[in-house]
């Protein structure tokens, strides 16, 4: 979008951002008189309200979802991750001593927890998309998660821990899928990046979150009415869940069109909002495909598989998140230092992906904020693998983590601008991205022996591989976008092959373009 008309986002969709690539002039977005002429009936509710009356009621209504929504998601988020990741931080408190963990048994106990993790992705985001109860799917699998975790705090050998890492991963699956999906029912392309990014800011908190707490759990309450440190780690993050249930059910909305916070006006701009972006509702009532159509449609998209193939191997490459403590300890500090040592990264990454995600939204660019950070990832890895010098380990590190995240996230809105409508081949598009991404994690876990400290020579040079691989298939998914940009410019698009039956484009917005 033109920096002169960046924060118009009510009365127009996003400029062509090969135009803006190319330098080339932008016209002047259309008015609403213009729009109506394309079908994009403004509601009654908002019909009589003037330009500037529109951007104040747009301005207020974003401003009531996010606070309603975001902060909410993000302390789930935080909860989902701690009690998802305390394995690596309870290694450090003598997990596998006193479960009589040998050879690469906790390697398997950390991969395990993908199997379920992905067996459940496209599932839970088709049974968010069917109920359309996104609050209470979160509460519910939000309580069961919580309960597992808890009770992973009571495991007494092997087998028991690779069960509860199992169940954990089955059932917390269905939360960060269907939280992409549901943050794409809220908001508009230009708005989506930095919520995503935000969403994930979560995930980031607690690995810095996870770090302090562990610090603490594990030198002050080791022995602890007969307990092992790692234990109270467990079952006091379970805990800290298990209570924060019932907020998330109370907070959380629904979807725009049956959520209950908001005045009827509010509603019907959101709505309007988004069926202009496309020129389409963003819902499935006019999606003539079924459930096994659409998923056949989802398959057969070229865009779906790439950008699947860029974050599988950046997950594989981000796969050091996994056993951080464990690379933070090759530096040679006591247990406390190490753990402490870990927080850095995490809040530089925060702060990193929020800087990084807002740019991308305002210039509607996708392509080099997803190869730049990669860049300069590949850059820590070799790092990394290069020397064993402290000072230059620990730069590598801090650049390591913001570097993945703020490629991940734009990686993350880069899904959901590519496949837009109809919502549920949306939502098996995040879902199968989400899946098959994270079945790297089930092998790239045995990439970090303790026999391959201090340098982990095959995980990072690995890495670097991964890395490379995934600039690559982004500019083919970049290359791909400009030619079907191409056709709808030129009015040869294929829409039914995007969209589904009966969606011949006629009711596609003319200033709908792919972002790249």
């Amino acid at each position: 979008m033109s920096t002169d008309n960046k924060d118009i986002e009510i009365s127009h969709i996003e400029t062509n951002v090969d135009d803006q690539l190319d330098k080339k002039s932008i016209e002047k977005p259309p008015s609403i008189n213009e729009e109506l002429r394309h079908n994009l009936e403004i509601p009654d509710e908002i019909k009589h309200l003037s330009e500037d009356e529109l951007k104040i009621l747009e301005k207020k209504t974003r401003r009531k979802i996010d606070i309603r929504i975001l902060p909410m998601l993000v302390y789930i988020y935080i909860l989902n991750y701690l009690d998802r990741n305390n394995i690596a931080s309870a290694r450090l408190g003598g997990l596998e001593e006193d479960l009589g963990l040998k050879g690469n048994q906790y390697q398997t106990c950390i991969s395990i927890l993908f199997v379920g993790y992905i067996l459940m992705q496209i599932p839970s985001n088709m049974i968010v998309n069917k109920i359309g109860r996104p609050s209470l799917f979160i509460t519910v699998i939000m309580t069961i998660w919580a309960i597992i975790s808890t009770c992973t705090g009571a495991v007494q050998n092997y087998p028991g821990l690779v069960v509860a890492r199992l169940l954990l991963g089955f059932v917390e699956a269905g939360f960060f899928g269907s939280a992409l999906y549901y943050l794409s029912c809220w908001y508009s392309r230009t708005e989506l990046s930095l919520r995503n990014a935000v969403l994930y800011s979560g995930s980031l908190f607690s690995g810095a979150l996870s770090g302090l707490i562990a610090s603490g759990i594990i030198d002050r309450m080791d022995g602890v009415k007969g307990l092992r440190s790692w234990r109270w780690l467990f079952i006091i993050e379970g805990a800290i869940t298990c209570a924060s249930v019932p907020l998330a059910y109370l907070i959380l909305p629904d979807m725009p069109h049956n959520s209950k916070f908001l005045n009827e006006q509010e509603r019907a701009f959101i709505l309007w909002k988004l069926r202009k972006e496309v020129g389409q509702d963003d819902s499935d009532q006019e999606n003539k495909e079924s459930y096994a159509s659409t998923m056949l449609l989802t398959f057969k998209d070229i865009k779906v598989w790439a950008i699947t193939g860029i974050l599988s191997f950046l997950v594989a490459a981000a796969g050091v998140t996994n056993f951080f403590p464990s690379v933070v300890q090759t530096l040679n500090f006591d247990r406390v230092t190490t753990l402490g040592l870990t927080v850095p990264p995490y809040m530089l990454a925060v702060i990193a992906t929020f800087i990084w995600a807002r740019h991308a939204d305002k210039t509607g660019e996708r392509f080099w904020h997803v190869v730049f950070p990669l860049f300069l990832a590949l850059i820590s890895f070799i790092i990394a693998v290069a020397t064993t010098n402290t000072g230059a380990r620990y730069f590598a590190m801090c650049l390591m983590i913001p570097s993945i995240y703020c490629s991940f996230t734009t990686i993350l809105s880069w899904m959901s601008n590519c496949v837009p409508r109809p919502p549920l081949k949306r939502a098996i598009a995040i879902s199968t991205m989400n899946c098959l991404s994270n079945s790297t994690s089930i092998w790239n876990s045995y990439l970090y022996p303790s026999s391959a400290e201090p340098r982990y020579l095959v995980a990072f040079v690995c890495n670097c591989v991964f890395v490379v691989c995934s600039m690559c298939i982004a500019l083919v998914l970049r290359t791909r976008l400009m030619i079907l940009n191409k056709k709808i410019e030129t009015g040869t698009m294929e829409w039914e092959k995007e969209l589904g039956k009966g969606n011949d484009g006629s009711k596609i917005s003319p200033e709908f373009r792919y972002l790249y």
